[in-house]
């Protein structure tokens, strides 16, 4: 399940409970509210986190390419010359 999914039932699950805390004053649905609040926080969190590491391993990647195109460059060309 990707993480869109997973947030998107979160939010389906606990969507009845804020008609009946809000309108009704359920308190057991205020409960629940805010236990998928919490859950919703985590994910958010593991997410960010997940984005944040996919981020700088792209950026690394290219400075790891970079880095070895610029030393090609940078090396002395490893000629032969042949001694008639």
């Amino acid at each position: 399940m990707n993480r869109f999914a997973q947030i998107k039932e979160i939010i389906d699950r606990v969507e009845e409970d804020f008609g009946k805390f809000y309108e009704k004053n359920n308190k057991a649905a205020g409960t629940r509210i805010r236990k998928a609040m919490q859950e919703l926080k985590n994910l958010a969190t593991e997410i960010r986190k997940e984005v944040q590491n996919m981020k700088n391993a792209e950026e690394e990647n290219k400075k790891a390419t970079q880095t070895k195109q610029e030393k090609k460059q940078t090396e002395p060309k490893n000629e032969t010359k042949e001694k008639k």
